[in-house]
């Protein structure tokens, strides 16, 4: 998959906002190339809300594991939660192998998983875990907005 594909697909569902920070916005340079998704009906980026999935396409500092250095990789990222994470076959090794469905290399514990440029193994389960997570944050979404 490329990645536009992946935005595309995410922009898709509904309520979604894919933020795609480019050159000259007003995102931290770190940002620029990179993609957040968020559950925003109103169109508006949440400000005290974390994204519910991202992909980045460098290496950030403490996070180079993955090695996004080389031209045309990139790692999607999902917050499915630690239950989920739990009850997948997620591999082990090396995070920097494509196609494989890894614990996130730094927040895997709090229930974040990735994959490097997902390809015919893990294609159609990041697009289910990232309508899963998009579900998940609607739903958080509807509960927070209920309180007010």
């Amino acid at each position: 998959m490329k990645m536009q594909e992946i935005i595309d697909i995410v922009r898709g569902f509904d309520g979604s906002l894919a933020v795609t920070p480019h050159e000259g916005s007003a995102f931290p340079e770190l940002a620029w190339g990179d993609a957040f998704f968020f559950y925003a009906p109103d169109g508006i980026m949440p400000e005290r809300t974390q994204p519910y999935g991202t992909i980045i396409t460098k290496d950030y500092p403490d996070d180079e594991r993955s090695a996004l250095g080389s031209a045309g990789r990139f790692r999607v990222n999902i917050h499915i939660g630690r239950d989920r994470a739990t009850e997948l076959a997620l591999v082990d090794g090396d995070p920097a192998r494509t196609d494989a469905l890894f614990p996130h290399p730094l927040y895997g514990d709090a229930g974040w998983v990735s994959v490097v440029n997902p390809a015919g193994m893990t294609a159609d389960a990041v697009i289910g875990l990232l309508r899963q997570a998009h579900d998940d944050a609607r739903v958080r979404w509807t509960r927070r907005a209920g309180r007010r």
